[in-house]
């Protein structure tokens, strides 16, 4: 699993301890089988040229979930740690490893797994393609992220971010579960959409397009190239940088700051342009990619490569 920032939040002892087990008729039961006859996940993009080109999705608050946890057209899914979710998950979410989200190989351990992996995963978890799917983690949006970009990338573009994950799950005084969850698998199918990911070359080609703005979402220290990361240390030259962390409102259970698309704008970052985000892994930038994709920004993609493949190349530029 790749490392991550020091300096994120994670989900407290308090929130794991205060697990409960609601009726075992609601947590034992199995996940809403919906068609499970082969269904395959068509696109719904339309100009080609563009990253992300699609509805833009919302997130939805604690309470409406919590009003609508039963609806047979939703799948919860919370990307967590296992022993984070044995201890405590949403009432009839489904489990979701960081490590089911990677497949890359050293140095660039983050990168997307190979179709069959995806297409493993999303067939456990009980994934078609008639539910919408709401996505949540333990520390304000990474991984929650790093899984609807995923989404967008297997074609499956109806899902939500549940604003704050179980932080704001915990503030809003809603129960936690113990009680093991197990969804009937389906039989979905899905080809792999490229406009959401953003390769090497992708970010070569794109230092000389002026259209195009790279969002550097690691620490200020990293983009400064003052922490060793990497072989080489900085950022792509050009790169602007707006730290994952000032994404969250600490006030809000973690919630998406409500100023941000004025604070992107201030950055170069506007709907205008086409828009690259990265880390170290794209698990960090897992949540600026989503939080663009909730902005409604029509060409966002996420370089899964991030710092760990960029700073480790000899044939990269760097700045510091």
């Amino acid at each position: 699993m790749p490392s991550t920032s020091t300096s994120r939040p994670v989900i407290s002892r308090s929130i794991q301890t205060r697990c409960v087990v609601i009726a075992s008729a609601l947590l034992s039961r199995p996940a809403h089988a919906g068609n499970r006859e082969g269904q395959h996940i068509s696109s719904a993009r339309h100009d080609p040229t563009r990253g992300s080109d699609v509805t833009t999705p919302a997130t939805i608050s604690p309470t409406a979930l919590h009003d609508r946890m039963q609806a047979e057209d939703l799948l919860v899914m919370q990307v967590t740690s296992p022993q984070v979710y044995a201890q405590a998950h949403l009432p009839g979410a489904v489990h979701v490893a960081p490590a089911d989200l990677i497949g890359g190989e050293p140095p660039a351990v983050g990168r997307l797994p190979p179709r069959d992996a995806l297409l493993a995963l999303f067939r456990r978890v009980g994934l078609t393609a008639d539910r919408t799917v709401v996505t949540c983690d333990d520390e304000g949006g990474g991984w929650a992220g790093r899984l609807a970009w995923t989404l967008d990338v297997i074609g499956h573009t109806d899902w939500r971010y549940l604003d704050g994950g179980m932080h704001a799950w915990a503030a809003a005084g809603l129960p936690f579960s113990d009680a093991p969850v197990e969804p009937i698998p389906s039989a979905i199918d899905f080809d792999l959409d490229p406009r959401p990911v953003a390769e090497l070359k992708d970010v070569l080609e794109a230092l000389d397009m002026p259209d195009t703005v790279i969002w550097d979402c690691r620490s200020a220290e990293e983009y400064a190239g003052l922490k060793r990361t990497a072989a080489r240390n900085g950022h792509i030259p050009g790169a602007v940088h707006l730290d994952w962390l000032d994404l969250m409102d600490r006030e809000r259970g973690l919630a998406l700051a409500g100023n941000l698309e004025v604070r992107l704008a201030a950055r170069g970052i506007t709907r205008d342009r086409d828009v690259i985000t990265h880390c170290q892994t794209h698990h960090r930038s897992g949540l600026t990619y989503m939080a663009a994709r909730l902005l409604g920004f029509p060409r966002i993609r996420a370089y899964h490569g991030s710092w760990s493949e960029w700073g480790n190349r000899t044939d990269t530029p760097v700045e510091r």
